[in-house]
C-alpha cells in the first residue's frame, strides 16, 4: 500500500503525544503481489472450514468448544490463567482461586455467544460492538471502567502512568468520529478492496483506535469472528485467532506496531493472512478428528453397552461434546430428559471402562470424568 498513512502522534497538553490514526474508510492498493497469494489460500481454507461447519450434523455442540478455547486463550493474552480443562468445568467445580479468571472466561463466552445471536438481526455496528463489551466486562475486572461506554477519558498500553507508556491512543475527543468512520468503511461497496483484507485493517484500526478503558484487546480479537460472519464469508462462528496471535505474540504486537511507525500495512496484511489460513487449515483438521472420534465412540457404545442403553448414552456423549468434563450428577441433567443418579453412575463407569471417558480426581466421592481424547483436541 504505498500510499497508506498510518496517522500521526500529536502533542496533548499534558505533555504526552497520543498516536491519532487518519481515516480507514478510502481506496486502497497493494504492491505486494504475496498479499494475493496467501489472501487466495487463506480464502480456500476458509471455505473449506466453512463447509464442515454447515455439513456436520450437530455442529453447535463443537462450536461451543471452539468458542470456549478462543474465550480461554484471549483472556490468557491478557494475563488470566485459566486453561481449558478448567473453562470447562462449572462453577462449583472451580477452586475459590481460580475463580476470577474463570468468570472472565465465561463472560467472553457469553459476549461471543450473544453477539452472534444479535448478528441475526443487527448489523456489525458500534452498537453491536458496545453492548458486546458490557457483557465482557460485567462483574469481573473491568466493571467499573465504563462498560458498554466508549471512553472519555485518556487510555494508555504498557507503563503504569502516560508518561512511560509503550503507546497511547488517540484522545476520547477523537474516538467517535473515529468508529464512524470505520463504521463506513465496512460498508463502503465503491471500495474495490476483498472483504478479508477489509477485516484485517479494521483489526488494525480498531486496536490502534482502543475506544473502551479496558478489554479493547478481548473485543478486537472477537471483532475478527463477528465481521467474518456478518460479511457471509463464515456461515458459522468458527475461525479465533487467539491462538496464533498468542503464539507469535512478539510479531503480532510488532506487526500493528509497524504500521503506525512505518505505514508497514502491507506487512501487517501479510501477517494476519498467514494467521487466518494457517488457523482456518487447523480449525478444518479438527473437525475432521472430531468426526473420526465421534464415530470412534458411538461404535464402541454399540460394540460394549448393553442396546437398552446405547440410545441414551449416545445423546449424552453429544451433550459431552460441549462439556466434556462432568460429574454423576451433571451426566444425570445434561441430556434432554433427565435420567436418575444411578442410571448416570452405571453409564459413567461404562463408559471409563470402555476407555471413553477418564476419571480425573482418584475419588471415591465427587468425581470427575473427562472426556479426555475430544478436550485433548483443544487443548493444543
Amino acid at each position: 500500500m504505498p500510499k497508506f498513512k498510518a496517522g500521526a502522534y500529536t502533542q496533548q497538553q499534558t505533555g504526552y503525544k497520543a498516536f491519532v490514526p487518519n481515516f480507514i474508510d478510502q481506496p486502497y492498493t497493494w504492491d505486494d503481489r504475496r498479499i494475493d497469494v496467501i489472501l487466495a489460500d487463506a480464502m480456500r481454507y476458509l471455505g473449506e472450514l466453512n463447509a464442515y461447519s454447515t455439513l456436520v450434523p450437530d455442529v453447535d455442540f463443537f462450536i461451543k468448544m471452539h468458542v470456549t478455547k478462543e474465550a480461554t486463550v484471549s483472556s490468557r493474552i491478557e494475563g488470566t490463567r485459566t486453561n481449558i480443562d478448567d473453562a470447562v468445568k462449572t462453577v462449583e467445580e472451580v477452586s475459590p482461586e481460580q475463580r476470577d479468571d474463570w468468570d472472565e472466561v465465561q463472560n467472553y463466552i457469553k459476549a461471543m455467544n450473544y453477539a452472534i445471536a444479535e448478528l441475526e438481526h443487527l448489523s456489525l455496528s458500534t452498537r453491536l460492538i458496545k453492548s458486546t463489551h458490557k457483557y465482557l466486562l460485567d462483574g469481573v475486572r473491568g466493571y467499573g471502567k465504563q462498560p458498554g461506554e466508549i471512553r472519555s477519558s485518556q487510555n494508555w498500553i504498557g507503563g503504569a502512568t502516560l508518561n512511560d507508556a509503550s503507546f497511547i491512543p488517540p484522545p476520547a475527543h477523537e474516538v467517535p468520529a473515529l468508529l464512524g468512520d470505520l463504521e463506513k468503511f465496512w460498508y463502503n461497496k465503491t471500495l474495490t478492496l476483498p472483504d478479508l483484507i477489509k477485516v484485517a485493517m479494521s483489526h488494525y484500526q480498531f486496536e490502534t483506535i482502543h475506544p473502551f478503558l479496558d478489554g479493547n484487546g478481548r473485543v478486537g480479537r472477537l471483532l475478527i469472528t463477528l465481521h467474518l460472519v456478518s460479511l457471509g464469508i463464515l456461515t458459522k462462528p468458527t475461525l479465533y485467532l487467539s491462538d496464533f496471535f498468542e503464539k507469535h505474540r512478539d510479531q503480532y504486537y510488532d506487526a500493528l506496531s509497524r504500521v503506525r511507525a512505518t505505514n508497514d500495512m502491507e506487512g501487517w496484511l501479510r501477517f494476519f493472512l498467514v494467521g487466518v489460513a494457517e488457523t482456518a487449515k487447523k480449525g478444518r483438521d479438527t473437525f475432521q478428528k472430531i468426526i473420526d472420534l465421534r464415530e470412534k465412540y458411538e461404535d464402541t457404545i454399540e460394540k460394549r453397552m448393553p442396546s437398552r442403553r446405547q440410545k441414551t448414552t449416545k445423546a449424552l456423549l453429544l451433550k459431552m461434546f460441549s462439556q466434556p468434563i462432568v460429574s454423576i450428577n451433571d451426566l444425570s441433567k445434561i441430556g434432554d430428559e433427565v435420567i436418575s443418579f444411578q442410571t448416570a453412575s452405571t453409564i459413567a463407569k461404562e463408559l471409563t471402562d470402555s476407555g471413553i471417558l477418564v476419571e480425573i480426581t482418584g475419588r471415591k466421592k465427587n468425581r470427575l470424568f473427562v472426556l479426555d481424547e475430544y478436550l485433548n483436541l483443544f487443548r493444543g
